[in-house]
């Protein structure tokens, strides 16, 4: 099962134009800069743009071709946008059941119960939105949206209008949602933060076409791309919590890496996590270093170099199975002779655990 999207919109300075498919689960992005049609795409899949050609399947429901076109209200989705929109006449628990009306008798009143309870909102019924923080009514807004138990839920930069307070906040409950449901999640964001943190699939959107799609870790990854090429420029990895040292206040991972040590996390023995290396906490050495400080130290293989302007060489290298990419200077790629195919050590300066 997947969701097929072949959409097509045209304006007068702009037009999208994609031919996607996509996981029916899991965390897809779209990312791209501002302009590049991440919100016309989500509004047509949404049926908001009733000039929107081509055809969408969700499964097996058909939502348009070239003979119908079902209608927003009767295309079986959740939609949470930048700003939250309650209706602040309102209690958060009437907000919720609001969007349950035009469903009738056939609201899943469990469906509004687990929304409440996955996005911890439960405190909050009786308040209106004017006693919440930007984050609780966020946190609202998306529970509004999984109460109809929509096919798929789509959100549209929903971290964009809150702080970085408030984006922490709301974030674990997004992994939450990430790991207890099994409905598509089609996330819109320009924060490669967001994006590593939580997508499974990733489309990069350039200029209203899809220049990549595919899996997110790997895209990150890919010299071809300008995701590889940023300051910001890093590797996304899974890992897998192998246990704890209580005495140094260390977590072990293990990846298909290798052993990663990070500064303790409370995450039990065995759960999943993710991991982000910046490509310039990553070093390279020719052989295996003795007496020193840094804890992440695997064998590598260099795969391809491309050069950053006079300065500096961005080096994709293969740690086990795991591409990883590290940012040196043009002096030390010469001066080390890199080329595909050299064997060498990478040493790894700081590890962020994502989740």
């Amino acid at each position: 099962m997947s969701i097929e999207a072949r959409l097509r919109v045209e304006r007068s300075d702009f037009s999208l134009d994609v031919d996607l498919s996509l996981p029916e689960e899991g965390i897809t992005a779209v990312f791209g800069p501002s302009g590049c049609g991440k919100t016309t795409l989500l509004r047509a899949m949404a049926g908001l743009e009733r000039d929107a050609r081509g055809h969408l399947w969700i499964g097996n429901e058909c939502w348009q071709d070239e003979r119908r076109f079902l209608p927003t209200h009767k295309r079986r989705l959740g939609y949470v946008f930048q700003e939250p929109s309650l209706f602040p006449h309102l209690t958060v628990a009437r907000n919720l059941s609001y969007g349950l009306r035009r469903l009738g008798d056939d609201a899943p009143p469990v469906a509004l119960d687990q929304a409440v309870e996955l996005l911890g909102i439960g405190h909050l019924l009786e308040r209106r939105p004017h006693q919440l923080s930007g984050g609780e009514q966020q946190r609202v807004a998306i529970a509004r949206a999984l109460a109809s138990d929509p096919a798929i839920l789509l959100l549209d930069e929903p971290l964009a209008a809150v702080d970085q307070d408030r984006k922490q906040e709301i974030l674990p409950y997004l992994e939450r949602l990430h790991r207890e449901l099994s409905m598509p999640v089609i996330y819109v964001s320009h924060a490669r933060d967001e994006v590593a943190r939580l997508a499974d699939h990733m489309v990069l959107l350039e200029e209203g076409r899809a220049r990549a799609t595919g899996d997110a870790k790997a895209l990150f990854s890919r010299l071809d791309l300008p995701l590889a090429h940023g300051p910001d420029t890093e590797t996304v990895i899974d890992a897998t919590v192998a246990g704890h040292d209580a005495e140094f206040g260390l977590t072990w991972l293990d990846t298909a890496a290798g052993r990663f040590v990070a500064v303790r996390q409370d995450l039990p023995k065995g759960s999943p996590a993710r991991l982000q290396v910046l490509a310039r906490d990553v070093s390279i050495t020719l052989g295996r270093p003795t007496d020193t400080s840094i804890l992440n130290l695997f064998p590598a293989t260099v795969d391809t170099m491309v050069d950053e302007g006079s300065a500096q060489t961005t080096v994709r290298l293969r740690v086990g199975t795991v591409p990883m990419l590290a940012r040196i200077t043009r002096k030390s790629a010469v001066e080390l002779g890199l080329e595909s195919g050299s064997n060498v050590y990478a040493q790894i300066k700081s590890v962020a655990l994502l989740r």
